[in-house]
């Protein structure tokens, strides 16, 4: 009989520590901007293959500050991380790891989760690059609340992710597996989200985006430029797509949308870095009038951090990436989470707006933003570990605070370049080389 040989935490740990020889957690504080980086060819690159006609939309959003800016902005923060030394551990990155993309939102069974909660450029990759851009998210979003010196927030960020990998390396695989963030959380601002996420209902959205239609069932009403209906092609196709769709999620779940039957679409624009991409909602039925259920499907290009790994994993779609890496890195996830085609081009599909919500950036200062970014570096670390040697990155990452510091160094380096490439982008726009609409 073969020996069974399972290395012992004591083992994946050294292993970590090992690589503080090939890149030191000081060092993780570099940062210095390449001779090439060009910000207005960079953000024309990002737009390639978005419709033309919402651009416009995209650079308006992103015009209103310095952190609107960076939520627009992954590809060209991906360029700057790939030009970065990395340790070698590999996680299941987020890839837009930033404040806003974390936030409340409804367990299959019903009750609140808070978690990561957008996983558009999700890829496995360097886990520095997530806590680098959630490092600078913390000061950008931070800063735009007014408050002067955000220092603090990253260290107890990575404090906390640290000590927390620590933790969660300790603990059996199916207790990880489980691990939330919820209602009995400690913490205050994680409480408040969750409230705010307990009205965010169907019946409030068919409230909010429908009116009377002339059957008597209700339609998306039309609000240019941001909704609007499809022509009665595109609606088919949409329709025709929620068929191979079904195939995507559980027998139980198949279950459930057999009982819903779908009666309207529209297209919405959504989010910062998202626009320009097509993005479809869908209203069904179920039983009656006051059985509302919608759907998202939101179109997904590929990973910006793609070009810049030496082994991609093929993915034959697009959605199905998207899909697949939410579902890792969360604890529990959307039950009609999936994927579509339509057209030939690949769709993600989830349940839209269905008891979601997330922190307003205006609320980060003070109190407020130590304790969120406490909250920021547990999630991040719960969602590495899972997905990565929990050991070994919480042997790199040590017990004393050399990487808070490092992290915390390189996080206001980014965020002032961010800054000052915000006013290029403001620049462009004053002289009409970007439209920006408002």
């Amino acid at each position: 009989m073969s020996k069974i040989c399972i290395p012992s935490l004591a083992d994946r740990r050294a292993e970590g520590e090992r690589l503080r020889h090939k890149l030191t957690r000081v060092d993780q504080a570099l940062w210095k901007a390449g001779p090439d980086r060009d910000v207005l060819a960079t953000i024309k690159e990002a737009n390639v293959g978005r419709l033309p006609k919402l651009i416009p939309i995209k650079m308006g959003r992103m015009s209103t500050s310095p952190f609107a800016f960076f939520r627009g902005t992954a590809p060209f923060m991906a360029k700057d991380l790939a030009g970065m030394p990395v340790t070698g551990l590999q996680v299941q990155l987020c890839g837009d790891a930033h404040v806003k993309n974390l936030g409340a939102y409804a367990a299959p069974d019903g009750h609140l989760v808070f978690d990561l909660n957008d996983f558009d450029e999700t890829i496995p990759g360097p886990w520095e690059w997530d806590l680098k851009r959630l490092a600078a998210s913390i000061v950008l979003a931070g800063r735009d609340a007014g408050e002067k010196d955000c220092s603090a927030a990253v260290l107890e960020m990575v404090r906390c992710y640290r000590q927390s990998l620590d933790l969660f390396s300790r603990m059996k695989v199916l207790e990880l597996a489980k691990y939330e963030i919820h209602r009995q959380s400690e913490s205050k601002i994680v409480t408040e989200v969750l409230d705010k996420a307990e009205h965010v209902t169907p019946a409030r959205t068919l409230k909010k985006l429908t009116e009377p239609g002339k059957d008597g069932w209700p339609r998306f009403h039309d609000r240019l430029p941001l909704l609007r209906h499809v022509a009665d092609e595109i609606k088919a196709c949409v329709f025709k797509a929620l068929i191979a769709y079904r195939e995507t999620v559980t027998a139980g779940r198949q279950l459930i949308l057999d009982a819903y039957h779908p009666v309207d679409v529209a297209f919405k624009v959504v989010g910062t870095g998202s626009i320009g991409t097509r993005d479809y909602i869908v209203l069904l039925f179920g039983n009656g009038l006051d059985d509302p259920m919608f759907l998202q499907l939101k179109e997904e290009m590929p990973s910006c951090y793609a070009p810049y790994l030496d082994r991609v994993p093929g993915f034959k779609h697009e959605g199905r990436r998207v899909a697949q890496g939410q579902q890792r890195m969360q604890t529990v996830t959307d039950p009609f989470l999936g994927w579509a085609t339509i057209r030939e081009r690949p769709f993600l599909v989830r349940q839209l707006a269905d008891h979601k919500a997330a922190i307003d950036p205006g609320e980060l200062r003070g109190e407020t933003l130590l304790e969120y970014a406490f909250v920021c570096g547990r999630v991040l670390a719960k969602a590495h570990a899972r997905t990565g040697n929990a050991a070994a990155l919480s042997g790199y990452c040590g017990d004393s605070a050399k990487l808070d510091k490092a992290i915390g160094k390189f996080a206001l380096l980014y965020a002032d370049q961010a800054t000052s490439d915000y006013q290029v982008f403001l620049n462009a726009i004053k002289t009409g080389k970007i439209e920006a609409i408002h």
